[in-house]
């Protein structure tokens, strides 16, 4: 049992046995009265009651103010660096307006890799800010999230953005520019897996709506994409294997990554070409309350209280510090020139939407499977 629910419990006592007194008291009164003055009964059990609600608030006010709470995060891999910033500000103004502290139990990893962990249970996350919304999605047919989450915050739930960008290495000897480049001969792609990582649907659905939103069918899409995963030897878990092996280990030709993690990489001092193309997919990344988990350890409200605080001014302008596209106006407004503006930004929806790119792309057996048995072939 959690310590808010030990609270809550010692609450409910201590209003029960205050309630147990007052109306043994109200029942000795009643039997002195014999009901010979009706209005000094009435007026005594409005006392009473009086007393009831007073006690029980002040219980509910001494506890509020001085019990701490815990929540639990858990995130994709590349998000770390921002609620690094924005967790501390939340607790600091949680505790300014509450009196109460609040302590982040905090996990990263592959989006898919962290829906299947909450799912599963062996994180009983508070709060889920994932890569995409179908892992939200997910969780929410498990029966652990309510449906119509992306209704009950800003922005339809997407709380982060950015876009997909093709890094190369110093001088770009391979002459990669496009998403068409990446199924030369001699190339070799660093990617995630999409079975495990948010990043690596993205990159996909970039690859497959690079040609089919821009005039080519079914058949030349796949026809693309399965050459461009034969250059493609492995597949990392997450978006940061996949940048620990292009960065540090110095594997492969061609990167595809989030354009916040490459603008953040050169801002730090690897400097390396890389380019937004121009015909590019809306990352949009998911934050949202886990319903099951948050009733189970009694803190709801801080819960949505931070998911709140995501979408302000003071927390997007981290997000924004660290290259992510801000989905608040006013912040969007501030760092507009930062970015380079796309031609063709089409999104998951132009796609058909998640229930249909799921059961399309990436189920068993689905055409993401069957490029990966023709690339062993």
């Amino acid at each position: 049992m959690s310590k808010s629910q030990h609270l809550a419990q010692l609450r409910h006592l201590i209003v029960d046995k205050v309630l147990q007194a007052i109306q043994r008291y109200q029942q000795i009164v009643t039997r002195w009265l014999k009901v010979r003055n009706v209005k000094s009964f009435v007026s005594l059990w409005l006392v009473g009651a009086v007393l009831i609600t007073a006690i029980a608030a002040c219980s509910q006010t001494r506890y509020a103010g001085t019990s701490d709470v815990r929540l639990k995060l858990v995130s994709f891999s590349v998000t770390k660096a921002a609620h690094d910033q924005i967790i501390p500000k939340f607790v600091a103004k949680w505790k300014q307006e509450h009196n109460q502290n609040v302590t982040f139990e905090q996990s990263y990893g592959g989006s898919g890799a962290q829906a299947a962990a909450v799912i599963a249970g062996s994180q009983e996350a508070d709060i889920v800010h994932l890569a995409l919304p179908l892992d939200v999605n997910k969780i929410q047919q498990a029966g652990l999230i309510k449906a119509g989450w992306e209704n009950r915050a800003p922005r339809n739930g997407i709380v982060s953005k950015s876009v997909a960008a093709i890094v190369t290495r110093a001088g770009n000897p391979k002459g990669i520019n496009t998403w068409q480049d990446l199924a030369k001969d001699g190339v070799t792609l660093i990617a995630a897996n999409p079975k495990t990582s948010g990043i690596a649907i993205w990159e996909f659905l970039a690859f497959w709506g690079s040609v089919t939103l821009t005039g080519g069918d079914e058949t030349a899409a796949l026809n693309y994409v399965t050459q461009v995963y034969k250059n493609t030897p492995i597949l990392t878990k997450d978006a940061r294997e996949a940048s620990d092996l292009f960065f540090q280990k110095n594997q492969g030709d061609v990167l595809i990554n989030y354009e916040n993690e490459i603008a953040l990489a050169e801002n730090n001092g690897t400097k390396l070409p890389y380019t937004v193309p121009q015909v590019n997919i809306s990352i949009d990344n998911p934050v949202a309350v886990v319903d099951k988990n948050v009733d189970k350890h009694g803190n709801r409200e801080v819960a949505a209280a931070f998911v709140d605080f995501l979408y302000s001014t003071e927390a997007q302008r981290e997000f924004a510090k660290l290259q992510y596209r801000p989905v608040n106006p006013t912040v969007t407004q501030e760092v507009a020139a930062k970015h380079p503006p796309i031609n063709t930004l089409f999104t998951a929806q132009d796609l058909g939407g998640w229930d249909l790119i799921q059961n399309k792309f990436f189920n068993n057996g689905a055409i993401f499977d069957q490029i990966q048995s023709a690339k062993k072939a």
